[in-house]
């Protein structure tokens, strides 16, 4: 049975940017723990702010359809670039849990850049 494009677009919108706009609003909420987060693993948490707007910018416009291909590069890079820094502790007690994280941020990445070829489908403000 075909799958109908752009609705399953408009669903795997939903799905990714659910993802981003939930852990954007969890660094608001815990901000502090964020920032500690970030400086343990050398880098500044003044770039905390930098992470909140491209999680939460970026998850509203994919949600939106908003300049998806856009937001879908920024966050694939995003996705990418925590998978590096973050998660390629895999020795050690919780290195199954890394390597988990670190494919799972690369699988996202890849969802993202197939968004970003494909665009966002007819359910969208703009593509």
């Amino acid at each position: 049975m075909p799958l109908n494009h752009d609705l399953a677009s408009l669903v795997a919108r939903l799905l990714i940017a659910s993802l981003f706009i939930l852990f954007g609003f969890e660094k608001i909420t815990g901000y502090a723990s964020s920032a500690g987060y970030m400086e343990a693993y050398g880098l500044p948490g003044a770039l905390l702010p930098l992470a909140i707007l491209v999680e939460l910018g970026g998850g509203i416009a994919i949600l939106l359809g908003l300049f998806s291909r856009w937001a879908a590069l920024a966050l694939a890079g995003f996705c990418i670039v925590t998978a590096l820094v973050f998660h390629t502790g895999w020795s050690g007690d919780g290195g199954q849990g890394q390597l988990i994280n670190f494919m799972k941020n690369l699988g996202v990445a890849g969802g993202l850049l197939l968004l970003a070829a494909n665009g966002p489908g007819k359910y969208a403000v703009t593509d």
